[in-house]
C-alpha cells in the first residue's frame, strides 16, 4: 500500500478529505527508491509558504527501473499488441474519470500551484479531460498511405509508436500539460516514463488512481517524480528512451536537445519560452481589447509561455487604452486562491517570487515607468501585485527577456511596419496577437508575425484539436491537434514486389 498525502479542502465548491498516493509509480506499484542517497521533496502550499507535504524523491536509477517497466509493457500488453480502438477506450474512459473527480483536481491544482480553483476547475482540468478524450477518438485513425509507383509493385507506409517516451513537463499548468504530453504518446501505443514538477507533483500521481480504475496495463505508464538535474538528465540521456517530450525553459530545451542528441539521437520534441506581442489598432474593439490584454498577461498569475507580454498601442488610442488597462488591472483581486472572487493567486515558489521581483527592480533602474503595481501583496506567500510598466525601450531587460509573471511592458507605435518590426524583435517566436477590427490587416499582419500561434481579436484561447508551439527559440514540434501524434510515431514505407524481376544479370 502506498503512502498518502492526505488533505481535507473545506471551500465553498467543495468539502472533503482527498488522499493522493505518493511515492515512484512504476509499473503500476509504490515504491521509494533504491539509491540510498536519495531524501525527500518538500511540497509548499504557496498561499502560504507552508509545507504541505514531502514525498520520495527519485533518482536515476528509479529511471532505469521505469524505463524497464515501459519497454516489457509497449513489448507485450501495449503497442500494437493492443488495437488502436481499444487504447481509445481507455482515454476516454480516463476522460470520464477526470470529469467525475473535477473538483478534487481542482482544488489538488489550486493547493500546489495556486492558481484559482474556478481557473482550475474551468480551464485546467477541464480542458485535460478534453484532450484525453481527443486523443482518444484518434486512436484508431492513426495509418499511414498506399503510394501508387508502378502495376508491378505495391507501396504504402505505416505510422507505428515510436517506443518508449520519456516526458518532463513543468509547474505552471501541471495537470494540462501532463495530458498534452501522456494522451497523444498513449494514443499512438507509446509507453511512458513521466517526470512532473518537483513543485507541483500532486495532480499527476492522483492521476494513477485514474489509471489504474480505467484499467490501463501496469507500466503503460511511469511517473518518477525527481529534480531536473538528476531524473531530467537521467530521461534526456537515457539510451532506452526513444523519444523525449520537454516543456520549460529555452536554457534547459538546450540541455535536453544536447542530451538527446550525446545519447542515442532519439526523437526531441520541446516547448520553450516566450515572449508574446499583443499589438492593439486604434479601430480595435476598445473594451474587448483591454479585457483580452488584462487577460493575455495575467491569466494565471503571467506563469504562461505564450503570455501577451509585450503590449504595442496604436499611439492616437494610448493614452486613452492605458488608463483604461490600469483600472482594469487595478480590479483583478488577488489573493486566496480558493476565494470565488479572486483572479490571481500567488506565484508557485519563493524562488519564483524573487526572480520576478528582481525583474521588476530592473526595469525601475533602467528607467521605465511603473504605471501600476510592483510590489509584494500581502505579508504571507508569493503575492505580487499585476505590474504595468510604461517608457520602455527596445533594449531593456523587462522588454526582451522572459519574466513569467504577472508583469508586462506598453508601448505605442505609429506604423504597421514599424510594430512589425518590434514585434518580431525577439529571440522568441510563440505566440502574439493583433487587435483589429480591419479583415485585410488582420491577415496581413498575422502573415507576417513570427510566431507559431497568432490570435485576432482573442488572446490565450487554446483547443486540444489546434496545434500549439513555436517559431525560433519558443521550441520545435507541435503540441496538440492532428500534428502532436509525428512527436510519437515513425513513419515505415514498405515496399510489395508483384510482378517485377530483378535486373541482375544472370
Amino acid at each position: 500500500m502506498a503512502p498518502t498525502f492526505t488533505h481535507e479542502f473545506n471551500h465553498s465548491a467543495f468539502k472533503g478529505k482527498v488522499e493522493v498516493p505518493v511515492g515512484l509509480y512504476i509499473n503500476g506499484e509504490w515504491s521509494t527508491s533504491t539509491d540510498s542517497n536519495a531524501k525527500t521533496i518538500d511540497v509548499y502550499n504557496p498561499t502560504t509558504g507552508e509545507v504541505l507535504t514531502s514525498i520520495p524523491e527519485g533518482m536515476p536509477s528509479d529511471v532505469d527501473r521505469a524505463v524497464e517497466a515501459a519497454h516489457k509493457a509497449f513489448n507485450t500488453t501495449w503497442g500494437l499488441n493492443t488495437p488502436g480502438f481499444k487504447r481509445g477506450e481507455y482515454l476516454i474512459k480516463v476522460a470520464e474519470l477526470m470529469e467525475r473527480d473535477l473538483d478534487i483536481l481542482a482544488s489538488l491544482e489550486a493547493l500546489d500551484n495556486g492558481k484559482t480553483f474556478s481557473a482550475a476547475k474551468a480551464f485546467d482540468v477541464t480542458e485535460s479531460a478534453r484532450v484525453f478524450r481527443y486523443y482518444g477518438g484518434w486512436a484508431d485513425k492513426i495509418h499511414g498511405k498506399v503510394i501508387e509507383t508502378t502495376k508491378a509493385k505495391l507501396g504504402y507506409t505505416l505510422h507505428e509508436p515510436v517506443g518508449v517516451c520519456g516526458q518532463i513537463i513543468p509547474w505552471n499548468f501541471p495537470l494540462y500539460m501532463f495530458s498534452w504530453k501522456i494522451a497523444p504518446a498513449l494514443a499512438t501505443g507509446c509507453a511512458v516514463v513521466m517526470k512532473p514538477s518537483e513543485l507541483t507533483p500532486l495532480t499527476a500521481l492522483y492521476m494513477t488512481k485514474l489509471f489504474d480504475e480505467a484499467g490501463i496495463p501496469a507500466g503503460v505508464i511511469n511517473i518518477v517524480v525527481g529534480y531536473g538535474h538528476t531524473v531530467g538528465a537521467s530521461l534526456a540521456a537515457h539510451p532506452a528512451i526513444d523519444k523525449v517530450a520537454f516543456t520549460g525553459s529555452t536554457a534547459v530545451g538546450r540541455k535536453v536537445m544536447e542530451e538527446a542528441s550525446k545519447s542515442n539521437i532519439k526523437k526531441v520534441s520541446l516547448e520553450l519560452g516566450g515572449k508574446g506581442s499583443n499589438i492593439i489598432f486604434a479601430d480595435a474593439d476598445f473594451e474587448e481589447a483591454v479585457k483580452y490584454a488584462a487577460q493575455g498577461i495575467f491569466f494565471n498569475h503571467g506563469q504562461t509561455c505564450c503570455a501577451g507580454s509585450r503590449i504595442y498601442v496604436e499611439r492616437s488610442i494610448y493614452d486613452k487604452f492605458t488608463e483604461a488597462f490600469k483600472k482594469t488591472t487595478a480590479n483583478l483581486k488577488v489573493g486566496d486562491p480558493f476565494a470565488e472572487s479572486t483572479y490571481q493567486g500567488p506565484q508557485v515558489s519563493q524562488t519564483q517570487y524573487d526572480r520576478i521581483m528582481n525583474y521588476v527592480e530592473c526595469g525601475k533602474q533602467e528607467g521605465a515607468t511603473v504605471i501600476t503595481g510592483g510590489k509584494r501583496h500581502g505579508k504571507t506567500g508569493y503575492f505580487i501585485e499585476p505590474t504595468i510598466f510604461g517608457d520602455v525601450t527596445a533594449n531593456m531587460k523587462i522588454v526582451r527577456e522572459e519574466i513569467f509573471g504577472p508583469v508586462v511592458v506598453m508601448s505605442p507605435f505609429d506604423t504597421e511596419e514599424e510594430v512589425l518590426a518590434a514585434a518580431n524583435d525577439s529571440v522568441y517566436g510563440l505566440a502574439s496577437a493583433v487587435f483589429t477590427t480591419n479583415i485585410s490587416r488582420a491577415t496581413r499582419v498575422s502573415q507576417a508575425l513570427k510566431a507559431g500561434t497568432v490570435w485576432i481579436n482573442c488572446y490565450n484561447e487554446l483547443h486540444p484539436q489546434i496545434p500549439f508551439g513555436g517559431f525560433k527559440q519558443s521550441g520545435l514540434g507541435r503540441e496538440c491537434g492532428e500534428y502532436a501524434l509525428e512527436n510519437y510515431t515513425e513513419v515505415k514505407s514498405v515496399h510489395i514486389n508483384i510482378s517485377g524481376k530483378c535486373g541482375l544479370p544472370a
